[in-house]
């Protein structure tokens, strides 16, 4: 009776380490700031925004922005934040640069030219927006007085580089609100019953 007590105990702590063992293969688990985007996405909606920022990007006082240092790539981040945002039926960004970046040159800045490329090609054909830096600070400043911003800083020392994302309703286009709203102009017959 003891043998066969001490051999099962045997296979349970066997089956145990094996166990355990297959749970360290699927470490190490995604960086926190990748959970944290992942917690985020399903509440965040049209009006947020998320910035995928540079390392001397300012930390904001306003409660409605939180700050996340990813120490992490620059345009890894941009990459993995747009191609997560591309599986969100819910979400869809509008892109916004700094409208000083084509300007800063490469004996300033060096890798500039290179970065900026690879920039555009991550973005591709989404809707872009350059605006001067600090508009684009007064933007999200008053964006978190009502809604979230989500800020993403990476470990790139490279000016003007930081890419903002609003999110827009990734299932209802610009042209149909406005469509819905110059039908709003007109009063309906019996406002219960849809056109």
């Amino acid at each position: 009776m003891a043998t066969v007590v001490r051999t099962g105990l045997l296979a349970l702590l066997s089956l145990g380490f094996a166990l355990a063992s297959v749970a360290d293969d699927k470490l190490p688990s995604e960086p926190p700031w990748k959970q944290s985007l992942a917690a985020k996405l399903p509440v965040l909606g049209h009006r947020n925004w998320i910035v995928i920022a540079d390392a001397a990007y300012p930390a904001q006082c306003k409660p409605g922005i939180q700050t996340i240092v990813t120490r992490a790539e620059h345009l890894d981040v941009i990459e993995y934040v747009l191609a997560v945002l591309a599986e969100q039926k819910h979400l869809r960004p509008n892109v916004y640069l700094d409208a000083e970046l084509p300007y800063v040159e490469e004996r300033d800045a060096r890798g500039i030219s290179r970065l900026r490329n690879r920039m555009k090609v991550l973005i591709g054909r989404r809707p872009t927006t350059a605006l001067p830096h600090n508009e684009i600070i007064n933007k999200l400043d008053r964006a978190a007085e009502k809604f979230q911003v989500l800020v993403l800083k990476t470990n790139l020392t490279l000016p003007y580089t930081s890419v903002f994302l609003e999110l827009d309703c990734g299932y209802w286009s610009q042209e149909a609100e406005d469509r819905l709203r110059e039908a709003m102009k007109k009063p309906l017959e019996d406002p219960r019953q849809p056109r």
